[in-house]
């Protein structure tokens, strides 16, 4: 798989993600050892580049991944970490919270980056997110937490995840941001039409999109009516480009011109593998339509 540019400032990241929220407590489960496979595994189809937060797994998957990481140096360098912070749970790992809560203070970000550091087993972080906006964020404090990581050589990277466009705005004018993390699927058209996605092209920089298979909507027994107008569409299209329908989605993802990177949750090989083909299919502008149109419910206006 070739590798993308996030943004001019060279960062470069596998065409597909691999996002390891569900890695541990919060879904499969997977022991060290299988995590280490599935690392392996990844790493030879050219998906160099994970996913992290720091809440993943109440807390505990950062420290999963280090394990299976742990004294092969060689592996690191072949890879790309993303990890998040800014989010507060309220979890036995961390009794000091009281409510679900937003944090970006510069003292805050400090300290979750050295506990990733400490729980990745890794001596840098290649980009580190604001996990979500917070209301009462300091732009000018956050660009010093950002700039003290930089000088240390702690992080390399820096963006956002969910930023409205005047959030991303704001900050971005006070440090260098090279992506935003944003969910996108057909049941999320908002980044399309709310200036998100246009922000990303002017600026130069692609954004990252998670939940792009709307959160195994499409895999439910019993899907909404607006869900069964997608798949209908969904599923022709996977026979006249003999894909599958995780497939098509992910293709009318790639087809978008701000150059979308998905990140994806799954941890089963196989899957994984089938995102990576994705890339040599494009859909035509009007099959890309069909899916908009069915999930709107009518025709563009």
């Amino acid at each position: 798989m070739t590798p993308q540019k996030l943004s001019n400032n060279g960062l470069k990241v596998s065409g597909i993600v691999a996002g390891c929220m569900n890695w541990g407590e919060w879904g499969a489960q997977l022991s060290v050892n299988k995590t280490a496979q599935l690392i392996d595994n990844c790493l030879e189809i050219g998906v160099t580049t994970f996913d992290h937060a720091d809440i993943y797994g109440h807390y505990t998957t950062e420290a999963l991944f280090g394990k299976a990481i742990k004294n092969r140096s060689s592996q690191r360098t072949a890879m790309q970490l993303i990890t998040k912070c800014g989010i507060q749970l309220v979890t036995p790992n961390r009794p000091a919270h009281q409510l679900k809560s937003y944090n970006t203070s510069k003292d805050h970000i400090l300290k979750s980056v050295d506990r990733s550091l400490t729980n990745l087993q890794t001596d840098y972080i290649d980009l580190l997110l604001l996990h979500r906006p917070s209301p009462l964020m300091r732009p000018e404090e956050i660009a010093e937490a950002f700039t003290a990581l930089k000088d240390s050589g702690k992080v390399i990277h820096f963006g956002v995840s969910n930023f409205t466009t005047s959030q991303f705005e704001l900050l971005d004018s006070y440090v260098m941001l090279c992506t935003n993390q944003i969910e996108v699927s057909p049941v999320q058209l908002d980044p399309f039409i709310d200036g998100t996605l246009d922000q990303c092209m002017q600026k130069g920089i692609a954004p990252m999109a998670y939940s792009t298979l709307a959160g195994g909507q499409f895999f439910n027994s019993k899907p909404s009516e607006r869900i069964q107008r997608i798949k209908k569409v969904l599923n022709e299209l996977a026979n006249t480009y003999s894909l599958g329908m995780d497939q098509i989605l992910l293709a009318w993802i790639l087809k978008h011109p701000s150059n979308i990177i998905p990140v994806v949750g799954s941890t089963k090989m196989n899957r994984i593998k089938d995102t990576t083909e994705v890339s040599r299919t494009t859909l035509t502008d009007q099959d890309w339509f069909k899916i908009y149109e069915a999930s709107l419910g009518h025709e563009v206006a």
